[in-house]
């Protein structure tokens, strides 16, 4: 059984910051997209963030006092905010408490929360913060992780598309509804991607029956996609694919045609540890461009 959590339509759209560049750039893209929305923008800083991803700012600014560093953080983004976007309703605050806890608190009355990543150089750079990741594992609210490459920018588009996972279950289709509003609020093209495979032990060397798995297997998920797509908004414009490999792989590779990359993850009541799913966790860590993590919540079988 499966029941979605309504999000309230107005509430405000939060972004985490610690006072780094990628932060910055951060509440840029937080700013145009809470326009986009038509909800005020609310800046939180978490005093204790600097443990996790800011020690090097720490240690530059080698203050003892973190209050008033922690104002200044939160001042000078939202002013930024304001001057990107003068009508925007902009809010600010100091929170003291671990940068995870304090941002998965704020996700409860909020419409969608948005952290940065730092750019890192080569292998590492494709290791995701532990904030950004555990907020994107807990909250009740969809999480936009800007990946290095997000051109600090919501709007205008970049790519003119936004791209959605499909899954194999119809019913679980949150990621789907907010795919397709964020394509419809940018006026841009959904596309809705629905991976396949083909497991190794249904092909076949008989001549008559070559490819026939294969197809039913395709024909299986472009049901199932067809099916995730029922309840689409008006006015969206809708580009279904089916893609054989696994689903990190082909939306890694979409990801590079995308302005946001869309992917669902299930909350378990009671389990703990990352509530990502693989293909999440994955995606949040080598996708080229802003990945948002949609939970639906329910029940196992």
């Amino acid at each position: 059984m499966n029941a979605e959590v309504e999000r309230a339509p107005g509430g405000p759209l939060v972004v985490g910051v610690d006072g780094s560049e990628p932060s910055l750039r951060a509440v840029d893209w937080a700013a145009d997209e809470a326009v986009l929305r038509g909800v005020p923008l609310r800046v939180v800083y978490a005093c204790l963030w600097e443990r996790y991803e800011g020690a090097a700012l720490a240690r530059d600014i080698g203050t003892p006092t973190a209050l008033p560093l922690a104002q200044d953080v939160v001042g000078a983004a939202a002013q930024r905010a304001r001057a990107r976007h003068p009508g925007l309703q902009v809010s600010a605050d100091v929170v003291f408490e671990e940068p995870e806890y304090a941002l998965v608190r704020e996700g409860r009355n909020a419409s969608a929360l948005v952290v940065g990543t730092r750019g890192r150089s080569g292998i590492a750079e494709m290791l995701l913060g532990s904030v950004s990741l555990a907020v994107a594992a807990h909250a009740d609210c969809p999480v936009i992780v800007l990946r290095g490459s997000h051109d600090n920018q919501a709007t205008p588009p970049v790519h003119g598309r936004v791209v959605v996972g499909v899954g194999e279950n119809p019913k679980e289709s949150a990621a789907v509804r907010f795919a397709a509003e964020e394509a419809r609020r940018r006026e841009v093209t959904l596309e809705a991607v629905r991976a396949w495979r083909c497991p190794a032990h249904e092909s076949t060397d008989h001549p008559l029956l070559a490819g026939e798995p294969a197809r039913l297997h395709e024909e299986r998920a472009a049901e199932e996609l067809e099916a995730a797509l029922q309840e689409l908004p008006t006015g969206v414009d809708v580009q279904r694919r089916t893609v054989e490999g696994h689903a990190r792989r082909v939306l890694a590779v979409a990801s590079h045609r995308a302005d946001l990359l869309v992917v669902g993850a299930k909350r378990r009541e009671g389990h703990l540890g990352l509530q990502l799913g693989r293909v999440a966790h994955a995606l949040l860590h080598h996708s080229a461009c802003p990945v948002a993590i949609v939970p639906h919540h329910g029940h196992d079988a």
